[in-house]
């Protein structure tokens, strides 16, 4: 459904939210950045993770795009985001189907389940980006013949502290037990071939915290994928994002 946010975002004018580039929504050379390469396995320093695909690397045009959309109201940006992490999905079926015993798994329905913001952070930017995004990338799939569908089953169980200056551990211990699934959420997951999705991962804690409630509530998640993924940092450190062009995630950024 398209609200006065959208409308009032396609009636504007802007610049490329990768390069500042003047008239265009986003131009081709950024588009490329985030949605031309090949999508890559991540490695994340979490514990307990599927197989995770990025469709592209977190820094320049591809972190601008991501803010953009996520916390400047930049709404017509889902769509190419979208597509990046379609294509990320795209790799992790492919990666299941290759798997020993994986190929009549991944011919099954998809479920695309994103990791939910918290929130206080979803009142204050007016939207929840990822939930958006999902939406936008399960389009993509169907117009290419993957039976997919959005699924958000996760909610916030308990209140967490803000993220900002944790390493992975701190990460991990402050996600852990922090989401559940939605009351009747479990009847949708039998047989479902569940993808844990979102727009970015750093240490992993937030994707390994939703594909533990999701295999507490008898969920099997093949695979997780997002649009943009950063080089994982040392077990106790805060991302810094030295060399990478990555800032740390703010407090809502990575907080369910």
């Amino acid at each position: 459904m398209t609200g006065p946010r959208d409308v009032l975002d396609m009636l504007l004018p802007a610049d490329c939210a990768g390069c500042g580039r003047r008239r265009t929504v986003l131009c081709g050379e950024c588009r490329g950045r985030l949605c031309g390469g090949r999508p890559r396995r991540v490695r994340p320093v979490a514990a307990g993770l599927p197989a995770v695909f990025a469709a592209a690397d977190y820094g320049g045009a591809v972190r601008a795009v991501i803010l953009a959309h996520k916390e400047r109201g930049a709404l017509s940006l889902a769509v190419p985001l979208g597509g990046a992490l379609a294509g990320a999905v795209r790799a992790a079926l492919d990666a299941v189907r290759a798997a020993p015993g994986g190929g009549g798994a991944a011919a099954g329905p998809v479920l695309l389940v994103p990791v939910p913001s918290a929130g206080r952070a979803t009142a204050r930017r007016g939207h929840d980006p990822v939930r958006r995004v999902t939406r936008a990338a399960v389009r993509s799939l169907r117009r290419g013949g993957v039976p997919a569908r959005s699924a958000p089953l996760l909610r916030q169980g308990r209140p967490v502290a803000d993220q900002g200056g944790l390493g992975a551990a701190g990460r991990a211990a402050n996600l852990a037990g922090a989401l559940r699934v939605v009351p009747g959420g479990e009847g949708v997951l039998p047989g479902a071939l569940v993808v844990v999705v979102d727009d970015l991962v750093t240490t992993g804690a937030s994707l390994a915290e939703a594909v533990r409630a999701l295999r507490a509530a008898g969920g099997r998640p093949v695979a997780a994928a997002v649009v943009a993924g950063v080089r994982s940092p040392a077990a106790g450190a805060p991302p810094s994002g030295r060399g990478t062009g990555v800032e740390p995630a703010g407090p809502d950024d990575r907080s369910p």
